[in-house]
């Protein structure tokens, strides 16, 4: 059964107990009301966080230029989202860069080199991205080898090392990145070149575009 309709359910089951007491006192009849909104606010509330959950990827880049892409969603704003690697193990394997981008309009939200304090498991050169506030919707979080860094303040910019011709590595190739507090994730851990970024930034504007020019004229 839809939550929606399980909770609409409840709130009429209070509703019909609650007329029933009509014989009883006034004391009784407010007690009941007051326990059956708590226990209508509490389920609610739950409804708000239930989906929210925790993913874990990991593989391996094959140049010294790859960058990795995992999307993410919200399907409510969030308070306390988390994404994070635990990969650089000490030397063992690359430096890693990571970055938040608004799937939507490829805005950068944030982009971090070093901080391995987010979880345990990480170690100094690690990275991630620790959000107290994030809006309902699509994002990607991408992973790159130092020193390759964002171009800019649009994923459409693409990355520092976008131009280079792709050096193949030897070693130290293993990357595994955690999301913690989204409500769905996917990867996709293939070479992203700089034209490919800037044709997925214009066609999620385009479809961002589609999608409220819908809604206004549904309005």
């Amino acid at each position: 059964m839809p939550l929606l309709a399980y909770l609409l359910g409840f709130g009429q089951d209070c509703r019909e107990n609650i007329q029933t007491l009509r014989g009883r006192s006034n004391k009784g009849i407010i007690m009941k009301k007051i326990f059956c909104s708590a226990l209508f606010c509490l389920a609610l509330a739950g409804a708000n966080t239930a989906n929210a959950a925790a993913f874990t990827f990991d593989g391996n880049i094959v140049n010294h230029n790859d960058v990795v892409t995992v999307n993410f969603s919200l399907n409510n704003d969030a308070n306390n989202v988390r994404v994070w690697t635990d990969s650089w193990l000490n030397g063992t394997n690359f430096d890693p860069i990571t970055a938040v981008w608004n799937a939507t309009t490829g805005a950068l939200i944030g982009q971090n080199d070093d901080n391995g304090s987010i979880a345990p498991g990480q170690t100094i050169w690690d990275s991630g991205l620790v959000f107290n506030f994030l809006a309902a919707g699509d994002y990607l979080f991408t992973v790159a080898r130092f020193p390759n860094f964002a171009n800019g303040g649009n994923i459409s910019n693409g990355f520092g090392l976008d131009g280079d011709t792709p050096i193949a590595l030897t070693g130290g190739t293993y990357w595994r990145v955690n999301l913690d507090g989204v409500d769905g994730a996917d990867v996709s851990a293939v070479p992203v070149p700089a034209a490919v970024w800037l044709f997925g930034s214009g066609l999620m504007g385009l479809l961002g575009f589609n999608r409220k020019r819908a809604q206004s004229l549904a309005a």
